[in-house]
Parts: structure tokens; C-alpha cells; sequence
């Protein structure tokens, strides 16, 4: 379906059609029938000259039923797909054929052969910083001194070959052996490899111009399903057809953009038996969505919208049944076939019936080419070379175990002596091959053939240049121009804004709270002397809100972008076009959320900053630790340099220059301007010098002659002060730069911002990591000792096998003679309904089963049949909805230790991405057996299921580098080490695996079952082979209903049985499991028979014997004693352990995480820094003073920067601690404990390192405390540290994301700074905030301790501009006039004795200056200790929080 207009490739007169003819077991004819079984069922068709102008007509086709329609009202793709060829010849639209040749095809990765790449730690990365300067040097100076080609390491070897249009190649190989690079590099996504040499062309042209002119024509799908959650299956798939519509040229005539994506997206959804999933959200690992099968699908579907000539699929049937995989892959032999397409595919345990699809198969041996041709002649050539061919394994299985040293088996009378066996041998026996002759001249031909007949590459430039929308340059690789683009991204923001209400009415509520706030903080501000301060606070404030806002968008930057990295190599759209959508889909949101809070505040904040300064550090930077260091070298220099806590006139000469680069100030100046420049202010109150107080009462009540009026712009003899006088005087603020100035160049750095996000999109976009190479930890003296010996025992191993003498302990397994009596599980009447718009659903209906003891029972059916949740509900995994039935255990209900005692391989892979994979597994094992268990023996059995999944040569590497395969063997792994005694639960364990490694994997279940062990596992796809290991099978169709329950039978003998008497009888060629699945209908081929399968199951005899069976069993189980449920407890291991356990894991992460902790060491440093260079060495007078207290402020905005970087950790660590508590592996109050002490020695690091460069540069401790005050404020800050650290954590506990956590941090960052009282000093605060909020304020606390302590005793000398001057009546000295108001109000007289120009200093100590705002000396151990207490508080919140609030629905 990936274009429906393009025509087939037998419609293109090209030497190309003679495929059928040239050897090729897969020919144009035999593809067209085996399509027409499949197209029967795809969709529905109306005839297009009818006069609708519709493409065709949709018919609802009940699949599960197996309705079938009239002939009439069938759609016949072919039949569609053949008139649409003659339909686009007639109007002129073009093929799009492009073929392959790779020509000695070499790729190499950094490094050489034998080196590793270490993860950094946070020693290396202080080291970097401090060496960094120099290091940057000699890499600039160093390539023009010494000329060295950095080591590589080839992972492709020279390989060549060619795939002409309308051919499919499957690649195979071990993994490991180069087939998802093979196919990245076909796809030209090259940017993560060190070196490419060779020669690819696409229809002749090269692989620089495809990348630069046609980018979307040749596409890459990965393994893993990246998805953006929140967004239905039928709004990702209409975003992708969005952007790659056809214009007009490339559309047929009357046929809209809007049609069009309609009937793509239904056929699209419907081909892939996927159409009920329309309106549901893709989900994640985290957010409830499709199944695993189904999303896997809606990647399929989202690569087909593309309309790509050259599609390279890896491992793409991962996570589907074999039905729906055979399904998937018919569909790409027909597009193949009938589009003309050229299609590579990599896939792990692929049916007998898929590999006959394909035309060619490749064979890779450690990024060898060991094999190239016809596939139905593959097999031939290896056991020629003397391999021995398994009975009944299937082909591709073969071809890949030849290449598996653990797998493969010589013919009889053959050997490694006389057999190719390693890769250059396997190499160079194909270089002599007739094959590669073959291969060789066929690339040759062809070659020649592009180069002279240029037919095919004519056509394909037209096709694209038709396929572009009008406007669109013909040299763009989009099909869409870049405003068509935003507009699409645009939509999709709005759609993913509006789906996420819980965000947005949270974010709406909070700034409207916090409007509310300030604006009764500040409310009926007088125009007096009063409240000219006042309202510069009131309007500074306002405009931290979206500052602090904004800055809470960096983590958010980081994480679409794996989205991001996938949907640009599309060529969907241009990396640039998201930053302008982003900003046009937000804009509506923040106006909105703006004009309210201006309204509120009475439209005193202004105009406000765009969010684009802090977007343009998460854009540029490469990950958000980065972005955050990048961003504290602004925020607090654009704080400080605004111009209200340090005037113009304040500021240092080689400094001043930030304020006039700083957006704030600009901001903050239109608005002083606007506010001031139309009142005038009263001289009134504490700005009259000298004036009445306690027991004075003669001076003048109003400002008289002899008095002076200290507010800015005041005059002599008037008490009215311009508020334009106030700004010039004050703030050297002009009110003519409003629009002049001010206006213009906040539209300046708005462009610019936004011009810089695009800028910075567009030419260096960072995706994030993108793993091509394993990191690993270096190993200890103890890992190396234990590597060593599983390595010795590999090559023994390895040694035995070449010999002959390999004794395989997996194939004979003794059954357990255990006299310990095992539990037998058992389900009867289970039913599942989940929530839906449209009511409750029902997910499972009355499935019963049962597993005992020794037994291994299979979980089958269609992908969204509902085989996991099943398994989750039989897990008691699931927390919405609504289950009934009876699950027990011995026929009694689950005990408190059900979920102790069994394990559960999540089909999503979660683990602590810093651990190494031997470190992940200990962790389980140290924590989930019994305690009793030494750890010693934990140990041991850890190195045996290293052992045993073949993890020897990874044991060290960090879990966040490892691919797919490995990290699904890591699950497994990390259940399997936890000795369940009860049940094994696995979804889909052998599903990402090849061949070899899921063979090992059931091996060795059946062996764990044989000692006692009762397994339940999903599983999809299995061979023969695989399939008949299980004892048991329970069968699953759409809505969970129970298909079959019962025995498989040697050689499915059983269950083939069962079909047959009900007409459903499995040929002796067909994998069983394959057959099933189709016989009921599981894929889009309708099912055998009449009747529905579950009510063929309802009637059978095997039915009734079930519910016998649970019956016998509960009867015999409840006659035994009931063990003394005392002794059960929750957990396997004591809390202390659990903590100790939990502690050492969290530290471990956090030394493997330099940029996370040397961010925090950063920040810490450079904001003290960056404010004591504003304020280096102060002296003693009151400005001097003033600017103490304002350093020390800065204290308090230390927890709102801190929660920025804390929240993020937290609650990606909450994910982890999610999968593992659902095992019981540690107790909710453990991690939100670990969380926190793995915290605690950084921010008493941090606190350190603030207090060095803040107290002894800004010339601390001068008052009475001294030197030894100072040591109390190193106090104070720490306690603050910790007090935002676990103020972060308890906000990310509190909040379901991280995008809502980051709301919060603004509210209560302001909030609680406003209210601390110097902003609004305690005096003039409004009494009903001062009664309850300034005195449950942490705030309050810290100011008062460090401001006490600090200016206790300080002698102040005011500067000559500082004195108020005012003349005393004829005939009185300076001191007679006002010495009874200096008693009152403190300060002093300059000059006592004059009789003229007296010069009053408002403070003469600092303890003047701090006791009218209600704080003492004397309390300041109190007030450190109830900051203390603040910080208890906010652990205790966390921990219960982490106990009670998950926000993980399944």
C-alpha cells in the first residue's frame, strides 16, 4: 500500500520484467495468485467511474467472524492495483523503479578490534572540565601535527550485489553479524558508522544525491516501535500521510489531499488487521495503549504511508504471531511485486512459508558475505559444503545456524577440518562459488544497463518531482513545503496538548493560582513613597514566572527525539519545521494562560519572554544535563542584570554589558515604564527625613522645609514625585525608549530565538545516543576473575564441539525427585473489562486453565487477542479495570507472597540503564530469593544463567547500550535469576531472538519445568521444534475467548487431533503453530469451518475435562493443611538488606552519570560564582548592605534551578522501581530512602563548593559573628540543597509526569520567594499572608538565619551619595533638629555640629536594618532547625507518595 497509483512493474517496458525467467523462484504470476487469496479479505471496492470521485468504498468485513461479502461488493486490490496502472499511465504520472547495486560495500565503527569503549564517571568528568581548555587546544592543533587515522573496526566486510525493482531480499544472520547495518547502510542512513567505502547506486544515481535530493525514497525500518504515546494509531498514521501526500501531479484527477489519506489510512489499517485500533492511543511501556503486536503494526503501517521506493525492514515480525507475520510479509511481496518496489528484509525465526516469499537471500557471518542467490537453492549450497541439515528446521534457520559455531553440526564423516566454518573461509568458499560468478555478472549487467538506459531513473526523478506540492523546489527531498510541514506539526501538537488534560489544566490552574497569589501579595499598592519599591518587586516578579517557565522546557525538548531522528529519515519533515510548530501550537495555550495572569496581576507584568531562549538550549545541546549547565551561565546573570536588584549605576564596568544583551531587562523596563510614566507619587511615610515616631511628635506631618524626601526624583519643598522623574533618577530609565527601544528589540530576541531554534534544528541537530556500540564499565579485580573463567569455560565448551565430545546437559534433563510439595495454579471464569469512551470493554472472557507443577504451558493467539493481558491479569499485574473469576493457588486464594513467588518477563525490557548486565542480575538475585540463601550462592547461580543465555562476552556492558536481543535475554535473565517457586510468567521470551538463542532459551525452560518448575509463557512464531517442548497450550482468538486448552502431544499430536475432527486438518509439511492460528482466523486469511472456534471449544468434550481437572485439583489441594500464613511475608529479604541493596545500586548509577552530578557541582559553583563577581568584595555601606542581603537571597533560588535537573531522574527512576515493585522486590519506602541518600553527599558537596566562592570573594564575615558565622552559613546552605533536592523529588512523586512536575516548580519556587520577606518586607506584607504563609515559609527561615547572621554587628558607613540631606530650622545644629528622630529610627548624623546640609545615614549597624523586618539574632539555631524539619517533611511526603502514587495504568 505504500503508493496504490504507482504502476506494477510489468507495466514498465524495462529488460527488467524477465525476472520470472532468469532463475528467480519467485515469479509475477505465482506472486498475483498467491495475492488474490490474500486481497480477498483486505477491503472493499466501488467502482471509481461511478462518478463519486471516491478511490473505493469501504464494507465492514467481519474477519473474526469470517463473514465473506457478495462477489459484487468485493475489493480486488489486484484488480484495483492493475486499472490504477492504466488510470496513471493515461494521466502522464510516472513509475518510481529504483534498483540496487552495492558494490564492495565496506563498513567500519570507531575503534579497533579489540578495544571498548568505557562509560565516563564523574571523576572523568571533573577531570575533562579542569583539562577541558587544553584538550580543545590540541585537538585543533593536533591533525596538522600528526597525521593518524583513528582505529576502526569493519563490522561489513566487501560485499556486493544487486536487487533490481520488484524483488525482496531476506539478509540473514546471527545477530551480531552486521544485517541491521547492512540495511542502515543500504538505507543510507550512514551518519553513525566512522568509515563507508564502496559504491552504492539507486538506479544509478548515488548515494550523495539520493541523500540530499531524494532522502524520503529510500527508508529504514527499525526494530523498536517509537511512537509518541498520547496519540491514537489513526493520528499517527494521518500525520505521516499528511506530510507525504502527493500534490496534484502525482494524485489522479479529482482525487483531493483530504480522500486521498482517507482510503490510504483505511487500507493501510485494514491490510494490517489493525482498523479497530483506530481510536486508541499507541501507548508505551508506561501509558496504556495497543498491544505490543498491534504497535509493531502501526510502525509497519507508518513506514508504508512514507510511499518509499527502497524499504528496508529489521526484524519487522518481532512482537507478531506467525499468522499476522506471514500476513505481513504476503503484503510486502505484493507491493513488491505489483509497485515495482525493492525491499530488504532482516528477520529472526522465519517460517518455511515466509522464506519461500523472497526472491534472494543473503547470508552474513560476522559482517561477511557468505552467501548470495536464490533461496531455493541456499540449502543445497551449505550441505554441499558438508553442514548436516536438522529434520524439520526450517530453511532460514538452517542458513543461520551454519554461521553459529554453537549451533551448527557437520554432515556425517565431516568436520572443521574439511568443512568452511569460520567466516573468512565461509567468505572465501562463496568468493569461488558459481553463485558469486553469478552475482558478479548480474551487478555488472545491470550496472551497464543503468548507465545506458536511463529510462528508470528519468522516470523515477519525474514521479518525485510530480509527487511534490506546488511550491516545492524540485531539488527538496520533501514532499511537502516547510509551511505545509509546520502546519501538520502544528496539528499534531495541538492534538497531543489537548489529549493531555490532566497538563493542561494543571498548568492553567497553577499559573492562575499563582496569579492570584501575587496579586493579593501586592494588592491596592498606594501611589506613595510606599509603593514605589513595591511595584518594581510586584513587576520583577511577574516576570520571573515565565522565566522560570520556561526554563522548565529543556527536559521536555529531550524527549521526542528518538521520534525526532525517526520521522526526519522519512523525510516526513525538516528538524527546523518542529521548533516553529512547537511555538505556533503553544502560542494559543500561553496567551491564553498569560492575559488571564496579566488580568489577575492588573496588567502590571507586562509583555513577557517566549519560552525560545531555554528551546534553544535543549535543542543545541545533546542531552539535557548539558542544556542545564548551558543555561545557568544566563539565568542567573539575566536575573541579576535586569536592573532592579542591581541598578545600572551599580554594576561592575566589565560586566554592565549583560544588561544590555539581556532580554529581561528590556522586559522589565517597558514595563517599569508603562507602569511609572503615568502616576505620581506621594512623599509620604518612611521616605520623610526626619520624621514623627514613638514618643516624637515635632516634626511637620507632611514633608516641610526642613525635612528631605529620600525617594528617587524627589524635589525640594514638594511632596509630589513624577513617577517618569522616579525611573530616570532611580534606574536611569527613559520613558520615550517604551516603543522606541524596548518594544523593538523584545520583537528582536523573539526572532531570534525562534531564528536560533530553527538555525540550530536545521544544520546541527542532536538526536540523542543512538547505539551502534556496546559501553561497558571496567571491570574490578573481581569481575575480571569471573569473566576469565566463563570465558575458559566458552572455549572449553567451544573445544568439546569441534571434537565431537559436547554432552548436552539441556536434552535429557532428570525429572525432580523433590519431596517438597509444589502448588498447582489454577483459573476458572476469569473475565477482564477495561474503561472506553463508548463503556466497558471486555478484554477476556471466561478463559479457565490451569498450571502444574513440572509443566510448561504455551500462551497463544493473534496479535491483540489478548495473550498479555491475560498474563497480567494471572500475575496480578493489572490496577484498572475490572477482573472476576477465581485464581488461586491450590484452590485457595493468592497469598500475600503470590507476587514474591513469581517472576515475570515483561515484554517491555525496563532496567536501570547504568547497571552492567551482571550487576542487574545480582540485583534480583541478591533481593528476590529467600534471605536465607547466602550470596555467595546467589552469586554462583547468577554466573550459571550468565552462562546459560550466553551473555559471557557482555557481562560488563551497561544496560542502556545493549540492542534488543540482548536486552530481551537480560529480562529473562533477570526474572530467571530470582528462583521463583511458584510460577514463571514470560510474555513473548523468544520474541527479538534469533533462531539459535530462543532454542537454548525453551531448552533450558523445559529443563527448569522438569525439576518442578510450572512456566507460563506467551510466545510467537515457534517452529515445530519449539512448539512441541511445551506440554501445554492455551489458544486465544480475538476478545479473549478460550480457542483450545489442553495437551500439545509428541509431535503436536494432540491438538492436531483436536482440529481435525472439527475439519481442520494440518498438512504434514506445516508448522502446527502456524496452521492454528490460521485455521481460526487469528490473521486476515478467514478462518476453517462454519462455526466460531470458542463455541466449538464450549461443546468439546476437552472442555469438560478442564473444568474436571480444576475441580480434582482444588479438591486434593484443599484436603491438605493450609501451610501457617504467619510465616508469609512480602518481601524476600529484610528492609535493612533492601536498602543496603538499593543504596549501592543508586550510588553506583549515580558515579556512572557525570553529566547528571557534575551539572549539579556546576550549578552550584557558577551561580555563586557569576553573582559574586556582581558583587565582589563588598564594603560597608547601605547600598553594600542592601547587596549582602540580595546575595544572599539568591540562596532561596537555588531549590526552583535544583528541581529542574531532580525531577527528571526521579521519575525515570520511578519507572524502574514501577517494573521491579510489581515483583516485590523491594518495598516502596526503600526507594524513595535510596533515592534520597544517593543525593545527599552531592548536595553537601554542592553546598561546599557555594559556599567557597560565595562568601569569601563577596568579603563575608565582617560583622560581630566574624569568620566563624561564615561556618554557620556553610550550615544553612546545605540544609537548603537537601531542602530542594527533596522538594524536587517530592513534586516528581506527587506528579504523573515529567512534564507536569516542571509546571510546579514556578508556583512554588515564586510563591514561597515572595513570601520569605524581602520582596515584600514583613512590615508592609498584608497581615493575612504574614499570620500563616511567612511563617510556615522554609524562605523566611533561611533569610533569617543568614541575614542575622551576617549582619549582626556590622558597622555601616554610608557613601556621600547614600545621605539624605535636609537643613535644620535658623538657629538649630543638625543634631538638636533631628537627634530625637535618629534615638527613634536609628542611623546617623554625618555631621552633628552643622547647622546646614545635614547628612543622614538610615543605618549605623546592621541589626537596624534587619530587626524591623522581624528577625532576631537570637533565633537564628531555631530557624536553621526548623528549615531542618522542612526537610524531614518534604522525605516523608515523598515516601508516602511513592508508597500510594504510581500513575502507572495497566
Amino acid at each position: 500500500m505504500a503508493d496504490l497509483q504507482t504502476p506494477a512493474e510489468s507495466a514498465t517496458p524495462t529488460a527488467l520484467n524477465s525476472r520470472a525467467s532468469s532463475g528467480h523462484h519467485i515469479d509475477v504470476a505465482r506472486a498475483e495468485e498467491e495475492f488474490y487469496e490474500l486481497s480477498r479479505q483486505l477491503s472493499r471496492r466501488s467502482e471509481t467511474g461511478k462518478g463519486d470521485g471516491k478511490l473505493f468504498a469501504t464494507a465492514v468485513h467481519d474477519i473474526e467472524k469470517g463473514l465473506r461479502q457478495d462477489d459484487e461488493d468485493r475489493f480486488d486490490l489486484r484488480d484495483y492495483l492493475t486499472s490504477s496502472n492504466d488510470r496513471n499511465q493515461q494521466a502522464g504520472i510516472k513509475h518510481k523503479n529504483v534498483g540496487i547495486t552495492w558494490e564492495n560495500l565496506q563498513v567500519e565503527v570507531a575503534g579497533g578490534m579489540d578495544s571498548k569503549v568505557y562509560n565516563p564517571t564523574l571523576g572523568d568528568a571533573v577531570s575533562d572540565f579542569v583539562l577541558g581548555p587544553f584538550l580543545w587546544a590540541w585537538d585543533l592543533i593536533s591533525p596538522h601535527l600528526i597525521k593518524r587515522d583513528a582505529p576502526t573496526r569493519t563490522i561489513i566486510h566487501k560485499s556486493s550485489g544487486v536487487l533490481k525493482p520488484g524483488e525482496m531480499c531476506l539478509v540473514l544472520g546471527c545477530p551480531g553479524s552486521g544485517c541491521t547495518t547492512l540495511l542502515k547502510t543500504i538505507a543510507n542512513q550512514r551518519d553513525e558508522f566512522a568509515r563507508i567505502s564502496g559504491e552504492v547506486l539507486y538506479a544509478g544515481i548515488t548515494a550523495e544525491e539520493i541523500a540530499k535530493y531524494y532522502k524520503g525514497e529510500v527508508v529504514y525500518n527499525q526494530e523498536d516501535d517509537i511512537h509518541i504515546a498520547t496519540l491514537t494509531v489513526a493520528q499517527t498514521l494521518a500525520f505521516a500521510l499528511s506530510t507525504k501526500t502527493p500534490g496534484p501531479n502525482g494524485r489522479l484527477p479529482g482525487i483531493s489531499r483530504k480522500q486521498f489519506d482517507t482510503e490510504i489510512s483505511k487500507t493501510l489499517l485494514r491490510m494490517l488487521n489493525i482498523s479497530h485500533t483506530g481510536q486508541t492511543l499507541v501507548g508505551d511501556e508506561f501509558v496504556r495503549g495497543v498491544s505490543g503486536g498491534e504497535r509493531k503494526r502501526v510502525s509497519i503501517a507508518e513506514m508504508m504511508a512514507t510511499r518509499a521506493r527502497v524499504q528496508c525492514w529489521d526484524n519487522s515480525t518481532r512482537g507478531l504471531d506467525a499468522s499476522t507475520a506471514l500476513d505481513f510479509v504476503k503484503s510486502l511481496r505484493i507491493m513488491t511485486d505489483v509497485l515495482g518496489q525493492t525491499t530488504f528484509v532482516t528477520l529472526y525465526q522465519a517460517g518455511e512459508s515466509i522464506y519461500q516469499l523472497f526472491d534472494k537471500v543473503l547470508v552474513l557471518d560476522e559482517g561477511r558475505q557468505v552467501f548470495y542467490g536464490p533461496p531455493d537453492e541456499a540449502r543445497a549450497y551449505f550441505e554441499g559444503l558438508g553442514f548436516r541439515s536438522l529434520p524439520r528446521q526450517t530453511t532460514a534457520d538452517y542458513l543461520t545456524g551454519c554461521t553459529d559455531p554453537n549451533e551448527r553440526q557437520f554432515a556425517p564423516g565431516r568436520s572443521s577440518l574439511d568443512v568452511p566454518s569460520t567466516p573468512e573461509a565461509l567468505e572465501a568458499t562463496f568468493l569461488k562459488s558459481s553463485y558469486f560468478a553469478a552475482n558478479n555478472a548480474d551487478l555488472q549487467e545491470y550496472k551497464t544497463f543503468m548507465k545506458t538506459e536511463k529510462a528508470d531513473q528519468e522516470a523515477f526523478r519525474a514521479a518525485v518531482a510530480a509527487d511534490k506540492k506546488r511550491g516545492v523546489s524540485k531539488k527538496s527531498p520533501y514532499t511537502l513545503g516547510f509551511t505545509g510541514q509546520v502546519r501538520a506539526l502544528t496539528v499534531r501538537q495541538f492534538q497531543q496538548n489537548l489529549q493531555d488534560k490532566f497538563q493542561l489544566y494543571t498548568s492553567f490552574s497553577l499559573a492562575w493560582l499563582l496569579a492570584i497569589v501575587i496579586g493579593a501579595a501586592f494588592i491596592n499598592l498606594p501611589t506613595s513613597s510606599a509603593g514605589a519599591f513595591t511595584r518594581g518587586g510586584l513587576i520583577f516578579t511577574a516576570l520571573l514566572t515565565p522565566c522560570l517557565e520556561s526554563f522548565g522546557e529543556m527536559p521536555l525538548q529531550m524527549l521526542g527525539r528518538p521520534i525526532l531522528r525517526k520521522q526526519t529519515n522519512y523525510s516526513l519533515y525538516r528538524p527546523s519545521a518542529i521548533a516553529v510548530a512547537n511555538t505556533l501550537a503553544d502560542l494559543p495555550f500561553s496567551a491564553v494562560r498569560i492575559l488571564v495572569f496579566n488580568i489577575i496581576v492588573y496588567f502590571m507584568s507586562g509583555l513577557h519572554r517566549s519560552a525560545g531562549f531555554f528551546r534553544t538550549f535543549g535543542l543545541m545541546c545533546f542531552n539535557f544535563d548539558s542544556a542545564f549547565r548551558l543555561a545557568v551561565f544566563f539565568l542567573p546573570n539575566f536575573i541579576e542584570y535586569t536592573g532592579y536588584i542591581l541598578p545600572v549605576i551599580s554594576m561592575k564596568r566589565w560586566l554592565f554589558w549583560i544588561y544590555y544583551v539581556n532580554p529581561i531587562a528590556y522586559s522589565w523596563q517597558a514595563c517599569m515604564i508603562n507602569e511609572f510614566m503615568r502616576i505620581f507619587l506621594t512623599c509620604d511615610g518612611n521616605s520623610v527625613v526626619p520624621r514623627n515616631g514613638p514618643g516624637v511628635d515635632r516634626y511637620p506631618t507632611s514633608l516641610g522645609p526642613n525635612q528631605a524626601c529620600t525617594l528617587f526624583g524627589s524635589q525640594s519643598g514638594s511632596d509630589l514625585i513624577s513617577g517618569a522623574d522616579y525611573l530616570f533618577v532611580g534606574y536611569g530609565l527613559d520613558v520615550k525608549d517604551l516603543w522606541r527601544r524596548n518594544f523593538p528589540v523584545m520583537i528582536g530576541f523573539l526572532l531570534l530565538f525562534q531564528l536560533t531554534q530553527i538555525a540550530v534544528l536545521e544544520f546541527i541537530p542532536q538526536f540523542g545516543l543512538n547505539m551502534s556500540i556496546r559501553i561497558y564499565a571496567k571491570e574490578s579485580e573481581e569481575t575480571k576473575r569471573l569473566n576469565a573463567a566463563l570465558r575458559e569455560k566458552k572455549i572449553a565448551k567451544e573445544q568439546r564441539k569441534e571434537k565431537g565430545e559436547e554432552h548436552d546437559d539441556h536434552e535429557k534433563p532428570e525429572k525432580s525427585q523433590s519431596l517438597v510439595h509444589r502448588k498447582t495454579f489454577t483459573w476458572e471464569g476469569l473475565n477482564y473489562h477495561v474503561p472506553s469512551p463508548s463503556g466497558p470493554l471486555r478484554l477476556l472472557h471466561d478463559v479457565q486453565g490451569y498450571v502444574k507443577p513440572g509443566t510448561l504451558t504455551a500462551l497463544m493467539g493473534a496479535s491483540g487477542a489478548g495473550k498479555t493481558t491475560c498474563l497480567d491479569v494471572l500475575a496480578q499485574r493489572k490496577n484498572i479495570g475490572v477482573i472476576s473469576g477465581d485464581i488461586l493457588v491450590d484452590g485457595r486464594p493468592l497469598p500475600p507472597d503470590f507476587a514474591r513467588g513469581t517472576a515475570y518477563a515483561e515484554q517491555m525490557d525496563v532496567h536501570e540503564g547504568t547497571a552492567t548486565v551482571r550487576e542487574a542480575m545480582r540485583f534480583s538475585a541478591y533481593l528476590r530469593q529467600p534471605a536465607s540463601v547466602s550470596e555467595e550462592e546467589k552469586n554462583q547461580y547468577v554466573e550459571e544463567m550468565i552462562e546459560l543465555l550466553e551473555l559471557q562476552d557482555i557481562s560488563e556492558a551497561l544496560v542502556f547500550s545493549l540492542d534488543m536481543e540482548a536486552r530481551k535475554r537480560l529480562t529473562i535473565g533477570v526474572e530467571l535469576a530470582s528462583k521463583p517457586e511458584l510460577l514463571l510468567f514470560l510474555d513473548e521470551p523468544t520474541s527479538g531472538l534469533d533462531a539459535q538463542s530462543a532454542w537454548n532459551l525453551v531448552r533450558f525452560l523445559r529443563k527448569l519445568a522438569d525439576q518442578g518448575q510450572a512456566i507460563l509463557c506467551t510466545i510467537h512464531q515457534p517452529s515445530s521444534l519449539l512448539f512441541e517442548s511445551f506440554d501445554r497450550l492455551l489458544l486465544l482468538q480475538r476478545g479473549g475467548e478460550t480457542v483450545y486448552f489442553g495437551d500439545i502431544g509428541q509431535d503436536s499430536s494432540v491438538i492436531r487431533d483436536y482440529f481435525a475432527r472439527h475439519g481442520a486438518v494440518c498438512p504434514p509439511n506445516v508448522n502446527p503453530a502456524e496452521f492454528m492460528l490460521e485455521a481460526i482466523g487469528a490473521g486476515i486469511t478467514p478462518r476453517i469451518g462454519d462455526r466460531d472456534w470458542k463455541d466449538i471449544w464450549l461443546d468439546s468434550a476437552e472442555c469438560q475435562q478442564v473444568k474436571e481437572e480444576i475441580a480434582t485439583i482444588k479438591k486434593e489441594a484443599l484436603a491438605r493443611p493450609e501451610e501457617d500464613r504467619k510465616t508469609l511475608s512480602t518481601y524476600a529479604t529484610p528492609f535493612w538488606y533492601q536498602l543496603k541493596c538499593v543504596v549501592q545500586r543508586n550510588n553506583t548509577a549515580l558515579w556512572r552519570s557525570p553529566d547528571y552530578i557534575f551539572s549539579r557541582l556546576f550549578v552550584s559553583t557558577f551561580i555563586s560564582f557569576f553573582v559574586s563577581l556582581s558583587f565582589i568584595q563588598l564594603g560597608t555601606s547601605v547600598r553594600d548592605l542592601q547587596f549582602r542581603v540580595f546575595a544572599m537571597f539568591w540562596v532561596i533560588v537555588l531549590p526552583a534551578i535544583v528541581m529542574s535537573q531532580i525531577e527528571p531522574l526521579f521519575i525515570f527512576n520511578r519507572r524502574t522501581f514501577i517494573r521491579e515493585s510489581s515483583s516485590r522486590i523491594y518495598s516502596p519506602y526503600v526507594f524513595a530512602v535510596g533515592q534520597l541518600i544517593g543525593e545527599i553527599p552531592y548536595s553537601i558537596l554542592c553546598g561546599v563548593l557555594y559556599w567557597v566562592v560565595m562568601v569569601y570573594p563577596m568579603g563575608f564575615g565582617q560583622g560581630s559573628a566574624g569568620l566563624n558565622g561564615t561556618g554557620f552559613q556553610l550550615l544553612i546552605i546545605i540544609f537548603m540543597l537537601l531542602f530542594g533536592v527533596t522538594l524536587g523529588q517530592m513534586v516528581a512523586a506527587l506528579s504523573p509526569s515529567i512534564q507536569v512536575a516542571v509546571l510546579f516548580n514556578p508556583f512554588i519556587g515564586l510563591v514561597l520567594a515572595t513570601f520569605c520577606g524581602v520582596p515584600i518586607p514583613y512590615p508592609t506584607m498584608n497581615s493575612f499572608w504574614r499570620a500563616w504563609l511567612y511563617e510556615l515559609n522554609p524562605y523566611t527561615r533561611t533569610v533569617a538565619a543568614m541575614v542575622s547572621t551576617e549582619l549582626h554587628g556590622l558597622v555601616i558607613r554610608c557613601k556621600p551619595d547614600e545621605f539624605a540631606v535636609f537643613t535644620p530650622p535658623v538657629g538649630q545644629t543638625c543634631s538638636a533638629w533631628a537627634q530625637s528622630f535618629v534615638d527613634v529610627f536609628g542611623g546617623y548624623i554625618d555631621n552633628p555640629l552643622d547647622n546646614a546640609a545635614c547628612r543622614y545615614c538610615q543605618f549605623a549597624v546592621g541589626d537596624q536594618f534587619f530587626v524591623p523586618l522581624n528577625i532576631s539574632f537570637s533565633n537564628r539555631w531555631r530557624d536553621t532547625f526548623i528549615l531542618f524539619a522542612f526537610f524531614v517533611f518534604n522525605a516523608i511526603v515523598t515516601t508516602i507518595a511513592s508508597r500510594f502514587l504510581r500513575y502507572h495504568k495497566r
